[in-house]
């Protein structure tokens, strides 16, 4: 359609008839996100509250099954990018986020531990440089407030702040490991993510259990690196049933699934049904 055309179906809107006004969702939606800009001009030049209403119910819908879409396409490519996955749910909250500028400053904190690694360390000697390197050279730290602010479990918060939840400073911490084929992935301990050092060669001889981990590490504390002893004491004294998941490392796509629930908790918390439910939404395409 022309410019003309998109913005003469615009002002159609407003029309009292709720069967002219479905027919014209359905027909803007179908054109995806290159019609927002017409959209949103047209909400700027008017005062009339339905007519503005309607355009952000639109542009809602039609971001949401952007979202949606390109979250089906990542699972199906495997979910190897944790960063992606992460970048979808950050940009479901914040539709303008710039991609390229949150991966150029995790690319900076990602060439300062390059540059100290190399293949002759251990893993443990690897973690305490990551730990050094992102806490106190870039001065990540925990957000004791998390459960009352669902701004601390994005990306591009934690990395204007510098301060998260659990979630989401294991998920910068396992991106940038991951980036730097350092084999650090999450644990789905409930009350507090965590992430585990997995070798896949010793996955081969070791109890299914473990599954290969050779230690954990608690991200929303420093990076302090612990062992299954304390997995089970922290287990005993929340009262948690013992599941091989909690000592297991989990995917990437379980791990965003991880993020998202996170996210769905605080909104029911303050009873934001409708904003709890759009983010359900999205959980159901990583559960099946």
């Amino acid at each position: 359609m022309t410019k003309k055309e998109i913005d003469s179906l615009i002002k159609l809107l407003d029309d009292p008839d709720t069967d002219v006004f479905k027919a014209i969702r359905i027909k803007l939606g179908q054109m995806g996100s290159e019609v927002i800009p017409f959209l949103e001009k047209a909400w700027e030049n008017s005062l009339d509250h339905l007519f503005q209403s309607r355009i952000e119910n639109i542009i809602q819908e039609i971001h949401q099954n952007d979202i949606t879409t390109q979250l089906k396409t990542w699972v199906d490519n495997g979910a190897s990018d944790l960063f992606k996955g992460a970048f979808l749910i950050n940009r479901f909250q914040y539709p303008d986020i710039n991609e390229e500028e949150l991966l150029a400053k995790i690319e900076k904190i990602k060439n300062d531990i390059w540059l100290e690694i190399n293949e002759n360390l251990t893993a443990l000697e690897k973690v305490k440089i990551i730990n050094h390197i992102f806490y106190e050279l870039h001065n990540f730290s925990r957000n004791n407030t998390f459960q009352k602010n669902p701004n601390t479990h994005f990306l591009n918060q934690l990395l204007d702040s510098k301060k998260g939840s659990p979630i989401s400073l294991s998920i910068l911490y396992a991106i940038i490991a991951q980036q730097l084929n350092i084999p650090v992935y999450g644990v789905s301990l409930p009350k507090n993510f965590i992430l585990c050092y997995r070798d896949k060669e010793l996955e081969a001889f070791d109890d299914e259990q473990s599954n290969g981990v050779l230690f954990y590490i608690n991200p929303f504390n420093k990076g302090i690196v612990f062992g299954k002893k304390e997995i089970q004491l922290f287990i005993k004294q929340q009262k948690l049933e013992n599941k091989k998941a909690y000592f297991q490392p989990c995917t990437n796509r379980e791990t965003i699934i991880n993020l998202i629930n996170s996210i769905i908790d605080y909104y029911e918390s303050i009873a934001d049904q409708t904003k709890a439910d759009s983010y359900r939404s999205l959980a159901k395409i990583l559960y099946f």
